[in-house]
């Protein structure tokens, strides 16, 4: 419902703020990680996650967009709810849950306080492939080139696979001198 919220902060603490918005003030669940990045600003854009409750409407807030995108897809984990989320994502940064999952390392998941093995396992075991940080989304030589960066990145969006995306990047002659929308229809071509 709401993408991102900006304005002055006039309450802190490590896991709420109240952010003022055109005079009307928010509550804002927040993360350990998105309290260091702000804790020393007047003002700030969060990222935001409505959860409707039944019994109440939480607002959660990240200071960037990766950490929001990773809370949601913990969120999509059976057994793992908004505050289960908060805290691992409060324990860990976004790119340290990656390399935990992608090493299947279940025993730093279990460090969290409130996870233990069964649900460390599952964390793995779903979110395996699905987790790609910002700084760290293609481990090919793509990511230094922005058109054929972008390219990548709206392929893997119409749903193909990052490898095989790449690899119809690769095969493209003079790649580097199309522009995006030229790059996509010609790897979708080659694919």
């Amino acid at each position: 419902m709401y993408a991102f919220l900006e304005g002055a902060l006039t309450y802190k603490s490590p896991s709420l703020l109240y952010l003022l918005v055109n005079g009307i003030g928010y509550e804002v669940n927040i993360t350990l990680q998105t309290y260091d990045r702000i804790q020393n600003l007047d003002s700030c854009r969060l990222f935001t996650h409505l959860q409707v409750r039944e019994d109440a409407w939480v607002l959660y807030g990240f200071a960037d967009e990766q950490e929001r995108t990773t809370f949601r897809q913990l969120l999509g984990i059976n057994g793992v709810g908004a505050a289960t989320a908060r805290i691992i994502l409060s324990s860990l940064t976004p790119e340290e849950l990656e390399r935990a999952i992608a090493t299947e390392d279940t025993k730093t998941l279990e460090r969290v306080k409130g996870i233990g093995a069964k649900t460390a396992q599952r964390i793995v075991l779903e979110l395996t492939g699905k987790l790609k940080t910002v700084r760290n989304n293609s481990t090919s030589d793509v990511q230094h080139n922005t058109t054929q960066e972008d390219a990548l990145i709206a392929l893997v969006n119409l749903g193909i696979g990052r490898s095989v995306a790449d690899s119809a990047i690769k095969k493209i002659k003079d790649a580097s001198s199309l522009s995006v929308e030229e790059l996509i229809k010609q790897a979708l071509r080659a694919l």
